[in-house]
Parts: C-alpha cells; structure tokens; sequence
C-alpha cells in the first residue's frame, strides 16, 4: 500500500481536518489526522493493520502495547494480526500506567502501537511503563508518522506513511494571531 493508498482512506473517511488544531503534543497545526474516524471501520483498521504487520514479521514480538485512547484499537488489531496478545496503557492524573490486570512479564518483547506519532511524547512514556515492567521495547508501529523525522526511539519505527503537516508553538502560531478559533480534538486533556 502505497502512502497516497493510505491517505486516501483517510481523505474518503473524512480523517483528514483543516482548521486550527491543538495537537496531544501541545504543538498547534492547521491539519489533523483523526484515525478514530478511520478506525471506526473494522475492515479499513484490518487492511491497514494487516500491511503495517507485515512490515514488522521479522521482529519477534510477545506483546503490542498501546496508549489509550489512540493505540488501542491499533494495538489490538495488530496483535490479532501478529497473532500475540494486545494490552493497552492508561492515563490515570497524569501518570501512564497499566491497568485491568494487565502486566508485563520480564523479558517480554514488546511491540508499541500508535494512531499518529508527532513529538512521540506518548510512546516514550509506554517505554518507560515497559522498562518498569522489566520487558523489553524490540519496535513500534504507528499508522501516521507526523514528526518529520525527529524523533528516535532505539528501535525499529514502522509506519504506513509519512505526513509532513507544519506544527507551531502556541506562541508562533500564525492560526492563533489571526484569531482562529482552537479545537482540541487529541485524547490529552488540556489545561
């Protein structure tokens, strides 16, 4: 599938926004990709994860981890493709954690499963409850790949495409100065 395949569906989906948008980064941008609205279509989240598993059938996993609310249905998808078991981490006062019994074993391989990767704030805090948990990071996965090449996680990064969309400090942001209303449409819960 090729990077136009794959926005494609975004576009036809009707995932891919134009506005004024505050990223879960915190980042503002006049683009947004909501996978949610990709996702919301089992066949579409089984086409595209089943090519994003193939990207990844070299690497052996015992486990794909996703943050909530984004990775989730990711992760899941992908497990059921890898034919491993999916779990999900979860925001509880700001702190991201494992919950509903779920656990890592030591040594577990894991796999990290995204909607959208920008800065890759959320990802690296699933690595730092995976290292907790005594397991071990071998790749992540992420539909979307948004951070223009710059961010780096130690392990293999799969993605089914790259979109270059400009992000700006809240501070340089041309959206705000013009006074465009703001929409938070992330899973982060802003102050």
């Amino acid at each position: 599938m090729t990077k136009e395949e794959v926005l494609q569906i975004f576009k036809d989906s009707g995932a891919l926004l134009e506005g004024h948008f505050k990223l879960s980064s915190g980042l503002h941008s006049s683009k947004y990709l909501q996978c949610a609205k990709v996702l919301q279509h089992p066949a579409l989240s089984e086409k595209l994860c089943k090519e994003l598993a193939q990207k990844l059938k070299d690497i052996k996993i015992d486990v794909v981890i996703g943050p909530a609310m984004g990775g989730v249905i990711i992760a899941y998808e992908l497990a059921r493709q890898l034919g491993v078991r999916g779990i999900f981490t979860e925001r509880v006062d700001g702190q991201v954690m494992l919950r509903r019994g779920f656990a890592l074993e030591k040594g577990e391989r894991c796999l990290i499963a995204e909607d959208v990767v920008t800065t890759g704030k959320s990802t690296k805090e699933v690595i730092e409850v995976i290292n907790a948990g005594g397991a071990k990071v071998v790749a992540c996965a992420s539909l979307i790949d948004r951070s223009n090449g710059n961010v780096d996680f130690g392990v293999p990064l799969a993605t089914m495409a790259a979109v270059e969309v400009e992000t700006y400090d809240e501070t340089a942001c041309p959206m705000c100065k013009k006074g465009e209303p703001l929409v938070k449409p992330g899973s982060r819960v802003f102050k």
